[in-house]
């Protein structure tokens, strides 16, 4: 058979890459043919699936401290991913976050150092953020603006949540209390009516304006478009070619829900597969209820239900290939 290995991260537990790899030997092995795709959908993983770093600079993290970011820059296109300078791991998960703090200014600071490096093109990835600064922090490390015309600047996102909605949607799993949450709100209400009156632009109605607590919309303001991350993801590495004339494409994250399906990697992947008529197999570490209807073909397998917590969590690479082999040959 000719699988398509198509992954997603299993957030803190193993990288796309890697589990992709471990699959793909597991398959040639048993006889198989494998074509490894990797897979992020503007999030943690990001760069990596696009060729990983091949510059280190040091920034404002998120809390404030400096921090030593990777990015990528390659013939005149730089790939940056925002969770290296301003991620929610950085500042030490949500319980260490300080979430009316947290700033995107480590960002700007990539941008600014790509544009200074001679980048025509700018990608940057937003996902696993520690901030709801609505996108000022970059905005005022990126000043004077004006560098930036000219420059074709992406932002590849993972949600489709506008600007003000981040603070409900996001701050939470940040570590904001509802208090908190109100205040960045409100803060955001107000950063979309200075946005507007300092550059024409209205953040407020734009679908994924809101993706890293409104980084995506702070940077509307400068020109960028957004842009869906995994279909960008799935655009450059040629994804609909790969699945086209296989037999089985197997894909997965760490955990399935609603959200899995509205922009996300398995979502995306799944939706390829039912296009295309090929069977979908997507090992996920759990399932978290209530899940939209499937496309046709698809199939999900917990290792959590399967495996139990224990095992699932400590041997993922290993749970997930007896997942595999047991599914093709079958």
């Amino acid at each position: 058979m000719r699988v398509v290995v198509a992954p997603d991260k299993f957030k803190g537990t193993v990288s796309a890459s890697d589990l992709a790899g471990a699959i793909g030997t597991a398959l040639i092995a048993a006889g198989h043919e494998a074509d490894l795709c990797p897979m992020a959908d503007g999030g943690e993983g990001f760069l990596e699936v696009l060729g990983g770093s091949n510059r280190i600079t040091t920034v404002t993290g998120p809390l404030g401290a400096p921090v030593d970011a990777g990015w990528r820059l390659a013939k005149g296109t730089a790939v940056i991913e925002m969770a290296s300078a301003s991620g929610l791991v950085l500042a030490g998960g949500a319980e260490e976050n300080d979430a009316i703090e947290a700033t995107t200014r480590g960002v700007g600071e990539l941008l600014m150092s790509a544009v200074e490096a001679g980048a025509r093109r700018i990608v940057v990835g937003v996902g696993g953020s520690a901030t709801t600064d609505g996108g000022l922090g970059a905005l005022k490390a990126m000043h004077p603006t004006q560098k930036f015309r000219g420059i074709d600047l992406s932002v590849a996102c993972d949600v489709r949540t506008t600007f003000v909605d981040a603070a409900e949607v996001f701050a939470p799993q940040k570590g904001a209390s509802p208090s908190q949450v109100a205040l960045l709100r409100r803060r955001l209400e107000r950063l979309a009516q200075v946005y507007k009156m300092e550059s024409g632009v209205d953040v407020t109605e734009v679908e994924g304006s809101g993706a890293a607590g409104g980084l995506a919309g702070g940077l509307l303001t400068v020109g960028a478009k957004l842009v869906s991350g995994f279909d960008f993801i799935a655009d450059e590495v040629g994804l609909d070619e790969l699945i086209e004339g296989a037999d089985i494409v197997i894909t997965g994250e760490g955990f399935l829900d609603e959200e899995s399906f509205d922009g996300k990697v398995v979502g995306g992947v799944a939706a390829l597969c039912a296009d295309l008529n090929v069977p979908c197999l997507a090992i996920v570490g759990e399932v978290i209820e209530p899940l939209p209807t499937f496309p046709p073909g698809f199939t999900v397998v917990s290792l959590v239900d399967r495996f139990g917590n224990d095992r699932s969590m400590n041997e993922p690479i290993d749970c997930a290939i007896e997942v595999v082999l047991e599914f093709v040959e079958h």
